[in-house]
């Protein structure tokens, strides 16, 4: 490290447990989905809803992140490839020369995983009777900071990084190459993430006369977390070579949807019609 720079070689991989690599991207991924139930265990036990409901949640949001993130970066990000080697878009592994060998997911996209999540939570909602707006506004919560652990795992990576940079914190991923110093946009996503989880964490805790009506939280979360990636993808590397001759990129164009699906969620929040929190009966009929 030296006065205007940082210098990051830092190894993705944690240790090995015998041949098999041990990476901190898979760690903080599954620490994303552990701190993320800790918080949602405890507004499910705020609310007196039975626990079970969010076992269950769990085992959807997995299925539609996994699914979501991976189908989104060969979609979006990746479709010349992917399009002529489909079976990778499931399984993975590297198919070449009639042999195959296993190289994990390479390649996960977070607007793929969000709509992943709102494709799940619909199945979920149906299923368990629990209204959709409750279900978001407290899960959302919980994404923040599992979006926080993500993007400290492709710090770890060295990926995902930005543009070339004169401050101070640049850093110079010498693990993917770098020879200059650029914006460490995983820790402006990640420290950016972490705040609106606090906001909206405390937002979601306060008492119940006092809650916001359901679709307020999801609706912040949507406008603040999309709004805050549009402005930071202006910092980042192009990932596709067509967005170099476009004044935004694909990350900009995904977030724009989820941006205005905010806006609307904030202004139905606003009727008076809508509860606040589950009502007697819907917990009554849930917890029997």
């Amino acid at each position: 490290m030296n006065l205007l720079s940082i210098t990051w070689n830092v190894s993705p991989i944690l240790f090995h447990l015998g041949s098999m690599e041990i990476r901190w991207y898979g760690v903080l991924f599954a620490l994303a989905f552990i701190v993320s139930y800790v918080l949602l265990k405890k507004m499910f036990t705020q609310e007196k809803v039975d626990v079970v409901y969010l076992d269950k949640m769990t085992i959807y949001i997995f299925l539609g992140v996994l699914i979501g993130a991976r189908l989104g970066h060969c979609l979006f990000y990746n479709f010349g490839y992917y399009s002529h080697h489909i079976v990778e878009m499931f399984l993975p592994i590297k198919i070449g020369n009639g042999t195959w060998k296993f190289v994990g997911y390479q390649g996960l996209a977070s607007h793929g995983g969000a709509i992943g999540i709102l494709l799940a939570m619909i199945l979920y909602t149906r299923h368990t009777n629990i209204p959709y707006m409750w279900s978001l506004d407290r899960l959302v919560v919980a994404v923040c900071f599992a979006g926080a652990s993500i993007r400290l795992g492709n710090l770890m990576n060295s990926e995902i990084y930005g543009v070339q940079t004169s401050l101070p914190w640049g850093f110079v991923f010498v693990g993917d190459g770098s020879t200059v110093p650029c914006h460490p946009t995983q820790l402006y996503e990640a420290l950016s993430y972490i705040i609106l989880g606090i906001v909206l964490y405390s937002l979601s805790m306060r008492k119940t006369d006092r809650k916001l009506n359901q679709g307020m939280i999801l609706g912040i979360f949507l406008v603040a977390l999309f709004g805050v990636r549009f402005f930071i993808e202006f910092l980042k590397n192009d990932q596709e070579a067509w967005e170099a001759a476009m004044p935004i990129n694909m990350g900009q164009i995904l977030s724009i949807p989820f941006i205005l699906v905010g806006v609307v969620c904030i202004l139905l929040s606003l009727k008076k019609d809508i509860g606040k929190t589950l009502d007697r009966k819907q917990l009554k009929q849930l917890n029997k």
